[in-house]
């Protein structure tokens, strides 16, 4: 959880650098919580639900945001490759590959390595 947390902590941070587990542990408990909303949904409660997803999408974005652009640095790729996204089909597929790529050791020009922050 204290990865999920340091994601929201560092929200609006597009500078710096993000390892893959502090990044991948990001993303599993915001898949969790998209799971339990999706789970809600149906329910008896659908519009709380729905009404509750909404907002959460909208307040998660911009924090993903940040957290697959220092994921990127980290491998020493440009965080504007995070709009390769918006290629249909392909671009998601690539956008995984690019941020499962392995760290660049040491420092780079983003910054020193998170693991030896």
């Amino acid at each position: 959880m204290d990865w999920y947390l340091l994601g929201w902590k560092r929200f609006a941070d597009f500078k710096g650098r993000s390892s893959r587990k502090e990044f991948w542990m990001f993303m599993l408990f915001h898949s969790l919580i998209i799971l339990a909303l999706v789970i809600d949904n149906l329910s008896l409660l659908k519009d709380v639900a729905l009404t509750i997803g909404i907002i959460y999408g909208l307040a998660v974005f911009i924090p993903m945001l940040g957290a697959c652009v220092r994921r990127l640095h980290d491998s020493g790729k440009s965080g504007w490759l995070v709009l390769i996204y918006f290629i249909p089909y392909l671009g998601m597929i690539i956008l995984i590959v690019l941020l499962v790529l392995d760290s660049d050791s040491g420092k780079n020009q983003y910054g020193p390595a998170p693991t030896a922050a």
